[in-house]
């Protein structure tokens, strides 16, 4: 396998791509996380996102359009979940495991029944996708060497969602530790008793966190269906969802080392792409299935090493009676 500079910084392009859903899915779960609430339905909103944002933009010809319905729809399952788990304090994992299988089935079902493409919508036509863009003096600098190829191959080139994607980090990162809302957030997760007796409403905050956990998963789910790829398909996720949950647990429920985390998942699956089929000296041909393992068995070796070290929110997982 040849290794240059332009091929480092291709796998390095691949990764950003790659790592855009994952970072938006983790701050997704730190909003619902950090006030108190499992979020294990992150795929399944991400995968109803997708599915709405492609039959929207092939059925209006927008990607505006697309983008708008995946966020309604990843809201709507956000407050289903809410619903099961913040008003009835139904089990938080049992419901996000219900919504990841009802989404799995209904958005293939539904696909099938309007489309009949076994389950898939293909988007085509002018508009119905996010197209990549190119950064004022693309052509200027990219006559610098190696600065050139950088900003060219690298930092330009991404579809609208990629940077909307990074500016999410700061911009949650200010949300969380540098305003009220924020302040507020994280008592709920801590202490709601304490937040309750301020007279702040705890129901009320949790809704709020579930809702901005709606906007931002679909926002991923909408990457994925009309600016990474050409459509929906069946199980598109592909795991993103938890992969995610496993990033923001790794970066202990902060929104920097989370987007680190997911850098790394989304290196490590730019990297499996490019390894297959290639001879390594000494090893010759890795299987295929093992490559594709990688950025999974990564997950296990990470979480199995740190998530004892991570300490997550105290009235996590805890659904809050007011005491009377």
């Amino acid at each position: 396998m040849e290794f240059s500079y332009l091929s480092a910084l291709l796998l390095l392009d691949s990764t950003i791509r790659l790592a855009a859903p994952l970072v938006l899915a983790a701050l997704a779960g730190l909003f619902s996380e950090r006030s108190g609430v499992v979020d294990i339905g992150l795929e399944g909103k991400m995968l109803g996102a997708a599915f709405a944002a492609a039959v929207i933009a092939q059925t209006t010809g927008s990607a505006w359009m697309g983008l708008g319905m995946a966020i309604l729809v990843s809201v709507a399952l956000a407050m289903v979940h809410g619903f099961a788990s913040i008003t009835h304090r139904g089990d938080q994992v049992v419901s996000g495991m219900a919504i990841n299988i009802a989404v799995a089935g209904l958005g293939p079902t539904l696909a099938d029944a309007w489309f009949d493409q076994a389950g898939r919508v293909q988007v085509t036509g002018a508009g119905t996708r996010f197209q990549p863009i190119e950064l004022p003096f693309s052509t200027e600098i990219g006559r610098i060497p190696y600065v050139g190829q950088l900003y060219v191959e690298v930092i330009s080139g991404h579809n609208l969602l990629v940077y909307v994607a990074a500016l999410a980090v700061p911009l949650v990162a200010w949300i969380v530790y540098r305003t009220r809302f924020g302040l507020r957030l994280r008592a709920v997760g801590e202490n709601p008793g304490a937040v309750d007796t301020a007279g702040i409403s705890v129901t009320l905050m949790r809704y709020r966190a579930l809702m901005a956990t709606g906007v931002l998963c679909g926002i991923a789910g909408a990457y994925l269906s009309i600016a990474q790829n050409v459509g929906f398909t069946r199980n598109m996720t592909a795991g993103m969802g938890y992969l995610a949950l496993a990033a923001l647990i790794f970066g202990k429920w902060r929104p920097v080392p989370a987007l680190l985390a997911c850098l790394l998942f989304a290196f490590t699956d730019a990297l499996q792409a490019r390894l297959q089929g290639v001879d390594i000296p000494g090893i010759g041909q890795i299987p295929i299935q093992a490559i594709q393992a990688l950025p999974y068995l990564l997950t296990i070796l990470l979480l199995a090493g740190f998530v004892g070290q991570a300490v997550a929110p105290k009235a996590i997982g805890q659904p809050y009676v007011k005491e009377r």
